[in-house]
């Protein structure tokens, strides 16, 4: 006869809630569109933003508690709840971005809302895996949604591009983090993270493990866009729809640096003394090739791609830092820099246009004649971004400087103050070009949207409230790892 396996009781899955509501939500979106004619899309659209935003707050409210379940495979502990937070506010200022901008170039589709929703569960599965199968299952679920979201514009030869680029480019990275999570899992005999972890001292072939987080950290790098792996990330930054661009250049990598705490530090942990001088070398390569390239960039998304790879230079140095301190300051950095890449295509997509997409540095020339308040705004994002006191970016970067001198690497740490130094330059050209250079063109100013308007000055005067009042934020990255 065959065994039949246990049914888990509802109060055994409530640690699972918050993905079972958003999934649910997804579903009955899904559902609901097909009878809505383009006229009443609004209404999905503002349902999709209010869930994203009711599981985020259910998340806060700590609904259905924390706890393990699945047998392993789902774990929900405080680092979750911090990082899934994050994911679905991230994931609903970028719906609240999109709705103008693709609307007036016709691209709006009502399964835009539904792919982010769907993207944004996956990055909890992920964010809560506690066996590879989970990893693997949110990892394709976010990056098959990111393919659609990325190809949504069909008649633009250069998202196509993106989108094609980016599928084989993804595909390739799926591959290598799956071959090497199947010598990990040849190696010690389990998908589940924790009995990796103690059985990775007793493996019978050291060199097939090691080879396996060799190319683990490969996949994780190439899904942070990390150097030498960035090559996809200014094709498909610059290829993108702007709002889609911010999707994908903010909320993913909340979900990555879990990925990697998750496959690293939980399920690799023993072979720290390894994979640490691995993140320390990709990082300080990305520091470097990220902002040398950057200089030489004339279009604004491209310069935000690679500076892109310089900030995960950085969010690197925490993790290669190690401990508790060096991880809450990775951590406090991959929410610091998911609030601050929204604004900053939040820019362009408030100065842009049908037929002026506002991309290029150029495009900013005079904005403080023509609006003070835009340009002031911009000038806190750009600031914050390039690592000026008292805003968030200086905070974000002084804590993974620290975590990387604790953790003994003080030659990584002045790689990263000298980078620091360089990448200021090319955000205050934009600076530069909104105060003191003339407009080229037909000046353009703002478009004349109240909400949109509204939710830009929020995200950008964020970064100023943020960096004068860090230390919550801070603790709480901070109690995830106590």
């Amino acid at each position: 006869m065959q065994a039949t396996l246990p049914m888990p009781s509802a109060t055994e899955l409530l640690p699972l809630l918050p993905e079972l509501a958003l999934v649910g939500a997804a579903f009955a979106l899904l559902l609901l569109d097909l009878f809505l004619d383009e006229k009443r899309r609004a209404l999905t659209h503002a349902l999709a933003i209010a869930s994203l935003v009711l599981v985020g707050v259910l998340l806060v409210a700590g609904t259905g508690g924390q706890g393990t379940v699945l047998s392993g495979m789902f774990i929900r502990d405080n680092m979750a709840d911090v990082l899934k937070t994050g994911v679905c506010l991230v994931s609903a200022i970028a719906l609240v971005y999109a709705w103008p901008y693709l609307r007036e170039r016709g691209l709006y589709k009502g399964e835009v809302p539904v792919l982010v929703m769907f993207a944004a569960a996956g990055m909890m599965l992920l964010i809560s895996a506690g066996s590879l199968v989970m990893v693997y299952l949110g990892l394709e679920m976010l990056a098959l949604c990111s393919y659609a979201l990325v190809a949504i514009d069909r008649d633009s030869p250069l998202a196509s591009e993106a989108a094609m680029k980016y599928f084989v480019l993804g595909a390739l990275a799926s591959g290598m983090l799956l071959y090497g999570m199947s010598l990990v899992y040849g190696a010690t005999g389990s998908i589940d993270l924790a009995t990796i972890s103690a059985n990775a001292p007793l493996a019978a072939q050291p060199a097939m493990l090691l080879t396996g987080v060799a190319f683990m950290v490969a996949g994780i790098a190439f899904k942070f866009g990390a150097a030498p792996f960035h090559m996809w990330l200014p094709d498909v930054y610059h290829g993108a729809p702007t709002p889609i661009t911010l999707f994908i250049g903010s909320a993913p990598k909340l979900a990555a640096f879990a990925m990697a705490m998750r496959l690293l530090e939980v399920g690799a942990a023993p072979l720290g003394d390894y994979w640490h001088p691995m993140l320390a070398g990709l990082a300080a390569l990305s520091l470097v090739v990220g902002n040398l390239v950057a200089l030489a960039q004339t279009n604004l998304k491209r310069m935000l791609a690679y500076s892109t790879v310089s900030h995960v230079g950085f969010l690197f140095m925490g993790l290669a830092g190690g401990g508790a301190q060096g991880y809450a300051a990775a951590m406090f950095y991959a929410l610091s820099y998911a609030i601050m890449a929204a604004a900053a295509f939040g820019a362009i997509i408030v100065l842009s246009r049908r037929g002026f997409e506002a991309d290029k540095i150029d495009d900013f020339k005079g904005l403080n004649a023509r609006d003070p308040w835009t340009a002031g705004l911009v000038l806190c994002v750009m600031a914050s971004l390039a690592g000026v006191p008292p805003f968030l970016g200086f905070w974000s970067k002084l804590a993974v400087l620290r975590a990387a001198l604790e953790g003994g690497m003080l030659w990584l740490a002045i790689v990263g103050i000298v980078c620091a130094v360089i990448g200021a330059f090319y955000y205050l050209r934009v600076i530069k070009a909104m105060y003191f250079d003339e407009p080229s063109g037909d000046a353009v100013g703002p478009r004349d949207d109240r909400v949109l308007q509204v939710v830009f000055g929020v995200n950008a005067l964020g970064l100023l409230a943020f960096g004068l009042f860090w230390s919550p934020l801070m603790a709480w990255c901070q109690r995830a790892f106590a």
